[in-house]
């Protein structure tokens, strides 16, 4: 484990995203887990590894802002070289985003940029979709609208429920997330203004890996 590279998570619940990052040996060093909730199992999952938590609970604060910048405060001082939302269930304030940006990730359900926002299983079903998977992305002012970096796709099988659906995306985003995590630890992608660098070179587009 290299452990020049810094990651700080972010979290909300249960914490198998985190569990599948930890479980992935990745080439970095997880500094510090976060959560907005207190007493969820995403905590105990990091102290079971031993790595150091803290709870900033959102609903003792007045204002977004008061919060985000209380958050910033607790994030900086372990120096992250990324921060990692993982199942995070806040808006981030356009100046958190900002100090951030080029070193914050998400992982949204949904081929981006289809599907921005909530229910995203139930709403590919209604809409008769034959795909669906989900997008890591870089982390900008615009919902779900930073630069995608890497996508998992996956037919909508037809005996799906959102729920069976939900459970393969589950699934696949805990392949995707470790994997683009790496590659920025290990320096194979850049954000540049808008734009995704991989090796040196400009992406057209997202890496996409298919589960057919």
């Amino acid at each position: 484990m290299n452990s020049d590279y810094r990651i700080v998570v972010l979290l909300s619940g249960s914490g198998t995203t985190l569990q599948s990052i930890i479980d992935t040996g990745l080439p970095a060093t997880i500094s510090a887990v976060i959560s907005n909730k207190p007493g969820v199992m995403g905590l105990n999952r990091a102290k079971e590894a031993n790595i150091p938590t803290h709870v900033l609970d959102h609903t003792t604060y007045s204002s977004r802002e008061d919060f985000d910048q209380d958050l910033q405060q607790q994030i900086d001082e372990y120096k992250p070289d990324l921060v990692v939302l993982a199942g995070f269930m806040r808006i981030l304030s356009d100046d958190f985003v900002n100090h951030y940006y080029g070193r914050l990730i998400n992982i949204h359900p949904s081929l981006l940029p289809k599907y921005k926002g909530m229910h995203t299983h139930q709403r590919v079903m209604d809409d008769g979709e034959p795909l669906h998977g989900s997008s890591v992305h870089f982390v900008n002012t615009e919902l779900d609208g930073g630069p995608v970096v890497l996508q998992a796709r996956l037919p909508v099988l037809p005996n799906d429920s959102p729920e069976s659906l939900e459970l393969r995306i589950k699934t696949k985003e805990h392949l995707i997330y470790p994997t683009a995590i790496s590659w920025l630890a290990e320096g194979r992608i850049e954000l540049k203004g808008n734009e995704v660098y991989m090796d040196g070179k400009k992406m057209s587009g997202p890496v996409v890996m298919d589960y057919m």
